[in-house]
């Protein structure tokens, strides 16, 4: 069996023998002699032949030793080779980038960054997921997974990207029609816009004195599974919507939408993060690329915020 240190051994040999001593071999790799001796001694036990025929004035190479020099020079160009590639891999943004996030986030802000990416490092390939469904990085093979809200504890290492918050929203047409409310118990009268799964996305919970239950005894007037699909929604007129900036932010901005800032907005009080998570502590070139163009993209403050 192979000792972990059979490269070691097999470096030393072959500066050893193009040395001529161990003496000079030992000043070439600032090691003692004795040191030296000791791994040539190791390599010899390890493959049972002698590999030097040793005197007080010089060493020779057995007819076994002369074998081993011829294949121990192919065999550590090789690895010098591997380790000169491995590490250019790491400093080069190159290879699969694997990104999952949610489909709406990814379509405006993932995309352009990646076209921007790939148009800089043409080695670079991106396989982008977009999907709700809340990926594991390490079991799934992501190398980067985007996160909305409060993360669970885990393993993995989250950057912050921006913060997360949410607007009460509806169209300036929706308003002169409904009317517009000044305070939240005022929504269970309004038509609602939720999402078609998982209500803990949108939070309607979230807003003081009115609950998921209000809403649904208001009448949600219409669902959908797409943050999208329920932007457009509030744009046509067809009620109130409880959607992140990130969506809705510059439909404010623009005056397309009108923002309810029902009490000061209590649901924005507690500090709420977007995140990028990574599994591995130290990130190689292509995902610290990519990291530093989605922030640059996204800004401080946000793009999107209003």
């Amino acid at each position: 069996m192979i000792t972990p240190n059979f490269a070691e051994y097999l470096s030393v040999f072959a500066d050893v023998v193009r040395s001529g001593s161990f003496s000079a071999a030992a000043r070439k790799r600032a090691q003692t002699p004795s040191a030296v001796v000791r791994q040539i001694d190791a390599l010899e036990h390890e493959l049972g032949v002698a590999l030097f025929i040793r005197s007080t004035r010089s060493l020779t190479l057995t007819d076994s030793g002369q074998k081993l020099y011829q294949r121990a020079l192919r065999l550590l160009d090789e690895l010098a080779d591997v380790h000169a590639e491995v590490s250019a891999f790491d400093i080069s943004v190159s290879g699969t980038l694997r990104v999952a996030c949610l489909p709406s986030f990814g379509k405006r802000y993932i995309l352009p960054v990646i076209a921007a990416l790939e148009a800089e490092h043409p080695a670079l390939r991106v396989e982008l997921d977009l999907t709700e469904r809340l990926y594991n990085p390490v079991t799934e093979r992501l190398d980067v997974m985007i996160r909305m809200g409060d993360l669970p504890d885990s393993t993995l290492i989250a950057t912050t990207l921006a913060p997360l918050t949410r607007l009460l929203v509806a169209s300036p047409a929706y308003l002169a029609r409904a009317g517009q409310p000044v305070s939240t118990r005022e929504l269970v009268t309004h038509r609602l816009l939720d999402k078609l799964h998982g209500s803990d996305l949108l939070g309607w919970k979230e807003i003081p004195d009115f609950s998921h239950s209000d809403a649904q005894r208001s009448g949600v007037f219409f669902r959908c599974d797409d943050f999208e699909a329920l932007r457009s929604a509030a744009l046509a007129g067809m009620g109130i919507a409880f959607l992140p900036t990130w969506i809705v932010g510059q439909d404010v901005k623009a005056g397309t939408l009108t923002r309810l800032s029902l009490g000061a907005e209590p649901w924005n009080a507690a500090p709420s993060r977007i995140h990028l998570l990574r599994a591995l502590p130290q990130p190689g070139a292509k995902v610290r690329a990519f990291n530093a163009a989605l922030c640059q993209a996204i800004g401080t403050p946000p793009v999107w915020e209003p």
